[in-house]
């Protein structure tokens, strides 16, 4: 990963992972990066592309948990980071309940 800026990270934090003090929340910048990745604006997510890489960004999107993007954004940057083609996104992290 290029190094994100400290001081952004913990303003993405505050903003994204609201249910966590910024300080806590960058503790996990993956977890901070993904929340921005699924919910942030077009401005936060330019902000962060720029400030982490693309190569980071497609780390933090192989490594994704269950629930932490939804479908929309799995789909997008599948596509912006070139990881799939029209109509060959993987199938989201899901979990069976039985």
């Amino acid at each position: 990963m290029d190094q994100i800026d400290q001081d952004i990270l913990k303003r993405l934090a505050a903003k994204y992972i609201w249910w966590k003090a910024p300080d806590e929340a960058v503790r996990q910048p993956e977890r901070v990066v993904a929340q921005v990745m699924n919910i942030g604006d077009y401005d936060d997510v330019q902000m962060l592309a720029a400030q982490a890489g693309e190569d980071y960004l497609r780390e933090v999107l192989a490594h994704a948990e269950i629930g932490q993007y939804n479908g929309r954004s799995w789909f997008y940057w599948h596509y912006r980071l070139g990881l799939a083609g029209l109509g060959q996104v993987p199938t989201m992290p899901w979990k069976r309940i039985v």
